[in-house]
């Protein structure tokens, strides 16, 4: 018998509601950018993935993002090397101070970069050859609050710990224990307030990561195993 640690109920809950409460009320998205060409196109990529995300703004300069008549908006995807001389953290705390959610992008996935952007409030790194539904994947992560880095990220910032578990966020988590429980897809999907489309994403995601730190969590009990391993789940006598 295996079973999800205590709390993982009352997270559901929290979940469920926070998805419902999205669906309601979309998020409001500025992308700031100053590749104009690029900024063109995650417009359009996101637009085209995510029904419940609506941008409002999309501007190549930080002084356009500040007084744009959209602002503040509940996400920002924010580029971070904008060359204004402006240091990211001052934008992250401005952002933060406004009650804005910070996602970074960056051609660069350096560790260093990720560790400072994370330390000054950001709650997501993206590096900018991800594709749309990892992107969407981030700013639905931010909206309520988590954090979001991709297992390649991931498996940088942690490279001097190998063979040890990866980093998971508290969704990525859930995904886990009430999968691993013996729960099916949609089940998980359900009871998380996610689509099913987005519970196959996240555990694609869980498997790449533990993939990238050595471990092989491919079939439904090596996870499950991995999930009692990491105390994700519980086991009962």
């Amino acid at each position: 018998m295996h079973s999800v640690r205590q709390g993982n109920t009352q997270q559901e809950a929290v979940v469920t509601n926070t998805a419902a409460t999205l669906r309601a009320n979309p998020i409001r998205l500025a992308l700031v950018d100053d590749h104009r060409m690029l900024l063109g196109a995650l417009t359009e990529w996101i637009r085209g993935a995510a029904d419940d995300i609506n941008m409002v703004a999309a501007v190549t300069t930080w002084p356009e993002l500040l007084t744009h008549p959209e602002f503040p908006v509940d996400v920002v995807l924010l580029d971070l090397d904008l060359k204004d001389n402006i240091p990211v953290s001052l934008k992250i705390s401005t952002l933060k101070t406004a009650g804005v959610k910070t996602v970074l992008m960056s051609t660069y996935s350096e560790p260093a970069l990720v560790r400072e952007a994370l330390a000054a409030g950001a709650l997501g790194y993206l590096v900018k050859t991800e594709e749309a539904s990892t992107i969407v994947e981030a700013i639905h992560a931010a909206s309520v609050g988590e954090s979001y880095i991709s297992a390649e990220l991931d498996l940088a910032l942690h490279s001097g710990a190998a063979g040890s578990s990866p980093r998971l966020s508290a969704q990525e988590r859930r995904v886990m224990a009430l999968y691993g429980a013996g729960e099916p897809v949609k089940a998980v999907a359900h009871q998380l307030g996610i689509s099913e489309e987005t519970a196959k994403s996240y555990l694609k995601r869980i498997r790449e990561k533990y993939r990238l730190a050595g471990f092989d969590v491919g079939t439904k009990v090596a996870l499950r195993k991995r999930a009692i391993h990491d105390g994700i789940l519980l086991q009962s006598d």
